[in-house]
């Protein structure tokens, strides 16, 4: 029985960083400056290593700097410490000492502990629920930053809130996408890191420059690890908005099928009519989106999926905002399992058995180190899905 087969592994990526440095030679001055008689040029002479010897003229000599000294600080807000410990770890650091209180009027108040001046600055904090509790938060870290003399402030929003807030659908709306990517900018971010942002156009929102990751990756990785036959594979995009998200998802899937819910409304307080376009009879289906917000589209479509003969459906997403009633709807026996990662944290009252968080630290630190490292992210597991 032929299985999913992946280009690369996350799990099985590893490799040291900063290798130890050769030994510093030693140099110290053996007797007091002189001058040469011939051309007056100055020079000293020079003990090095034990060994007295004289230069003809004075020489700079470069100071090695140590290796682990990188230069590189990460703080984390208060919206996802587990997931910022996780990326230290994996980075082989320790998270910024950073004091962050509210006061008794709800003001948020952010003091770094340590001295940043001259330091590349990353700042991991998701805009998740409480959506505008954890903006504030961020645009006042980074403001302390800047007001600390960081040489370069990155903000790495592992979800990106007001994402959907992208277009104007409707007359006199706001575009809050791009109101949010002005607060962030004029903070003083250099940099902007974003994990699968609802629409490619939302980097356009900056006029800074945006790194931007996919989840997916990670969830494909799980995936090539179960037992699934590649021939029963059917990916569904639950809307007509994300089929290029699901034919990239696909492609990486043994270049399975795809089918598409397409759903629509005839008027407002009227049921929406579902259909399908693909086949699912007799195959395992797997509903790929961006976000799980109150799991309506994904559980209805998942329902359309079972009735026109789907054996398994699985969901994976990579934010999992779970506004009530979610949790309701994704454990009511629709799915086999619902995957996920912890770009947004998951209460522990809101698990149920068909849930599986992965984690995305690993792919955010190796993010990181490149970003900081001025490489590019060409390696396979950690490339784009090419869906922006």
């Amino acid at each position: 029985m032929a299985s999913i087969g992946l280009p690369g592994s996350l799990i099985a990526l590893s490799k040291s960083r900063y290798a130890a440095s050769n030994s510093i030679i030693r140099c110290n001055v053996a007797e007091p400056l002189k001058y040469s008689k011939e051309n007056g040029r100055a020079y000293m002479p020079i003990q090095i290593n034990g060994d007295t010897s004289f230069t003809n003229e004075l020489r700079r000599f470069a100071v090695p700097q140590p290796q682990n000294d990188t230069r590189l600080r990460i703080f984390s807000g208060t919206a996802n410490p587990a997931l910022s410990q996780e990326i230290a770890c994996y980075m082989g650091l320790e998270l910024g000492k950073i004091m962050i209180k509210r006061f008794a009027d709800g003001e948020i108040y952010v003091q770094l502990q340590e001295s940043v001046r001259g330091c590349d600055v990353y700042l991991v904090q998701p805009t998740c629920p409480p959506a505008n509790e954890n903006l504030m938060e961020l645009l006042i870290m980074i403001d302390a930053c800047r007001r600390a003399s960081a040489k370069n402030i990155t903000a790495v929003i592992p979800y990106f809130g007001y994402a959907r807030a992208d277009r104007k659908t409707q007359g006199r709306e706001s575009i809050a996408a791009k109101l949010v990517a002005n607060l962030i900018t004029e903070a003083g971010a250099d940099r902007v890191l974003a994990c699968d942002l609802h629409s490619g156009q939302s980097m356009g929102y900056f006029d800074i420059p945006v790194d931007h990751v996919h989840g997916l990756p990670v969830i494909l990785d799980y995936l090539a690890s179960k037992t699934i036959c590649s021939e029963d594979l059917v990916v569904v995009s639950p809307d007509v908005g994300g089929v290029a998200r699901a034919r990239a998802f696909a492609k990486k899937l043994s270049d399975a099928p795809l089918a598409i819910v397409d759903k629509r409304r005839h008027g407002h307080n009227v049921a929406e009519v579902m259909n399908l376009i693909g086949d699912v009879r007799g195959k395992v289906a797997v509903m790929v989106d961006d976000m799980i917000d109150t799991a309506g589209t994904i559980a209805k479509g998942a329902a359309l999926l079972h009735q026109e003969g789907a054996r398994e459906v699985y969901a994976c997403t990579t934010h999992a905002v779970f506004s009530p009633p979610a949790i309701e709807r994704l454990s009511s026996g629709l799915f086999q399992e619902v995957i996920i990662t912890n770009t947004i944290p998951v209460a522990e009252q809101n698990y149920f058995p068909q849930l599986t968080i992965l984690s995305v630290a690993n792919l955010l630190g190796e993010t990181i180190w490149r970003v900081h490292d001025d490489c590019a992210g060409g390696f396979e597991p950690y490339s784009s899905l090419g869906i922006d």
